[in-house]
């Protein structure tokens, strides 16, 4: 969908199957490196841990990069909508960072406008990528996918090193940041 200022939107399609898990993948506006800073990542967690008991998720797997995140999750609500758990996961952390932006770094948030006199934005338009999982080997892929996301941006030598995903929890380590409620049925 092409937008008034000719940018190109992309449409997120959600397919709510009860029973199907979820991999969502979003990404900071204009993929800019809004997620680069611990305290960021913090509010991220703190949004994904009351995402999940609000809207009633298992949080199978996580990773927080510098400008998107991929979260791989299953309703337990059978009239569950993606939009709604997105809106809750999202709307704490952009309101948190745009407020100490307003705070700590005005002059910021002129790169976060999409027109001079627009709110500025956190996260991109879109909802991101949506993808229903409904095999475990496709889930297990997933959370593969996931946690080597920090390797192959050079961000990390492994996947247990990169602190903000839930690869230390997998792995059964100290320092887990948010743990998991559960694993994907097994392959």
């Amino acid at each position: 969908m092409r937008l008034p200022n000719g940018q190109v939107r992309k449409l997120r399609r959600s397919s709510e199957d009860p029973g199907c898990a979820h991999e969502l993948t979003f990404s900071c506006y204009h993929r800019l490196p809004l997620l680069s800073r611990d305290r960021t990542r913090q509010w991220l967690l703190e949004s994904l841990d009351q995402a999940r008991r609000k809207r009633d998720l298992e949080l199978w797997a996580y990773v927080i990069m510098p400008e998107h995140v991929h979260v791989l999750f299953l309703p337990r609500d059978p009239q569950y909508r993606v939009r709604t758990i997105l809106q809750t996961i999202k709307q704490p952390v952009m309101r948190r960072a745009i407020n100490y932006l307003q705070e700590h770094n005005p002059g910021w948030l002129d790169r976060l406008r999409s027109q001079p006199e627009g709110s500025p934005r956190f996260w991109q338009p879109g909802g991101g990528y949506d993808r229903n999982i409904d095999y475990a080997a496709t889930a297990w892929s997933v959370v593969d996918y996931i946690h080597n996301n920090p390797v192959r941006k050079e961000l990390a030598s492994c996947p247990t090193d990169w602190v903000w995903s839930s690869a230390r929890w997998y792995a059964g380590l100290d320092g887990v940041v948010l743990p998991m409620d559960a694993t994907p049925p097994r392959r």
